[in-house]
């Protein structure tokens, strides 16, 4: 039989690591070229994978909630004449959710038959070398009562149970670990040679990590926990391990996948982008009076119409009167680079965390089509659908933290982007007009800016137009 292998690929951002957030075949599945196997989460967005070849299941290498490398394999599909010969090879020495034959059967064959399967990734020579590692320990974690001819099982069982690895499985060879991996383990304390592997090939994952440091908090106590732990994102399936953490006073999350990457991106940002934030408050019942009234129009029905779709246009009015706000500053190059282009970002707050996609083109979008974008761009986002595309070359963005509740607030920019408007909650408050005081609709925005692109005069008419076209909308037809 032949054994083709699909790699985790670069979905085109230059990140170095996906999630699995859901298989949607499983060993011994037929599929076909061009079939989604799995999604992943990589730079903030949820990303299906088709499989480029047809075949039969052969083996999962990775479970859900685990975070794979760019280029490592995934997944191994038969490619076999015989369908049902296929199926019926599935071993479970790959796999949790198949059948657990010897895995003398198929370690020879497989490894003789592998290919590339992705340009530029070539043969897998590390998971060929693992794969006899991965069958001993999966069928001893897995299944419980593997043959003693083919692996110690009773050493690793006593493993998992007692929380510490046994003498015979700590000799046999040096805990496999990825560089990440052993750097967390030695900030932690803790030595990986007692660490029980989870992952592909007996590799120690850092949910192995700390699982044994939160072990180390409190005394073991004699009840056995759970066999083969699943990642820390599934506590109900380790609550032994899970419980010290909970009941002590203090609670350790893994910083991966959304998290990771904005922590990374904002850190970037303030210590690159030198941050100027300057405020205004002012009076917008006007433009809520045009909200409603736009509402109603028959000519707009079906269309989401809120504050924050004039607000967007608001500021495109004013790009247009300011046009260097719309810039970027390419480092290698000191040069500063003028854009003619508007692609407004948009923050928003999703289950998996905070994300920015942009509307492409928006400055040549009419406030039918800027509603119909901004909609769907929110609807996307929230639904974890938002393509890595649509979340590249931003040039502006507005981040709404009035939904919250809240006035205002110094907003850091999106990396490479030259401003970013926050726009705080709108209240009725007593304010002068006309003379008199009487309640009206005020707003505070608050822009941040890149002091090498935007100076302190550029910034305060920028952000003074918008605030004069949210003032008195009519400016948005007559400065437009």
């Amino acid at each position: 039989m032949t054994i083709r292998e699909f790699k985790m690929p670069d979905v085109g951002e230059g990140l170095t690591e996906a999630e699995i957030l859901k298989w949607f075949v499983q060993p011994g599945d037929t599929v076909t070229d061009g079939q989604v196997v799995c999604e992943v989460e990589t730079a903030k967005a949820a990303v299906e994978l088709p499989i480029p070849f047809d075949g039969v299941v052969h083996a999962l290498l990775f479970e859900e909630g685990t975070t794979v490398d760019v280029g490592q394999v995934i997944i191994s599909v038969q490619t076999g004449p015989s369908g049902e010969a296929a199926a019926a090879e599935v071993p479970a020495t790959v796999t949790a959710t198949a059948p657990a034959p010897a895995p003398a059967q198929v370690e020879e064959p497989a490894v003789a038959a592998r290919q590339p399967v992705l340009v530029g990734y070539g043969v897998s020579q590390a998971s060929t070398k693992r794969r006899p590692r991965k069958a001993a320990g999966d069928v001893a974690t897995q299944n419980g009562t593997a043959a003693p001819a083919v692996v110690p099982a009773q050493p690793v069982a006593a493993a998992t149970q007692n929380g510490t690895a046994a003498p015979a499985a700590a000799g046999a060879a040096r805990a496999l670990a990825k560089p990440p991996v052993r750097k967390l383990a030695k900030d932690l304390g803790i030595d990986l040679a007692t660490v029980v592997p989870t992952g592909d090939g007996g590799v120690v994952t850092r949910e192995d990590v700390h699982a044994a440091a939160a072990a180390a908090i409190v005394p073991q106590v004699a009840a056995p926990v759970v066999a083969a732990p699943a990642p820390v994102q599934a506590p109900a399936e380790v609550p032994a391990q899970a419980a010290p953490a909970a009941t002590g006073r203090e609670t350790r999350i893994p910083v991966k996948g959304v998290r990771k990457v904005t922590a990374q991106a904002m850190v970037g940002s303030a210590f690159t982008a030198p941050h100027v934030t300057e405020f205004i408050t002012f009076d917008v019942t006007r433009t809520m009076k045009l909200v409603q009234e736009l509402k109603e129009d028959p000519d707009l029905a079906g269309l989401r119409i809120n504050p924050l779709l004039l607000i967007a246009k608001a500021v495109l009015v004013a790009i247009r009167r300011n046009p260097d706000v719309n810039a970027s500053w390419d480092e290698a190059a000191q040069e500063i680079v003028l854009k003619h282009y508007v692609n407004l970002g948009i923050a928003a707050a999703t289950p998996r965390g905070l994300i920015v996609p942009n509307i492409k083109d928006a400055h040549a979008k009419t406030l039918r089509e800027l509603s119909e974008s901004l909609s769907g761009l929110v609807a996307t986002a929230r639904d974890g659908k938002t393509s890595p595309a649509d979340m590249q070359n931003g040039t502006l963005t507005l981040t709404n933290v009035g939904v919250f509740g809240v006035d205002t607030g110094t907003p850091i920019l999106n990396p490479g982007e030259s401003a970013i408007l926050a726009v705080g909650a709108i209240k009725l408050q007593p304010w002068v007009h006309k003379g008199k005081v009487k309640p009206r609709q005020v707003t505070t925005l608050a822009l941040s800016f890149d002091h090498r692109l935007i100076d302190g005069e550029l910034g305060s008419r920028f952000l003074a137009d918008i605030a004069a076209v949210l003032e008195h909308p009519r400016r948005l037809v007559t400065w437009a």
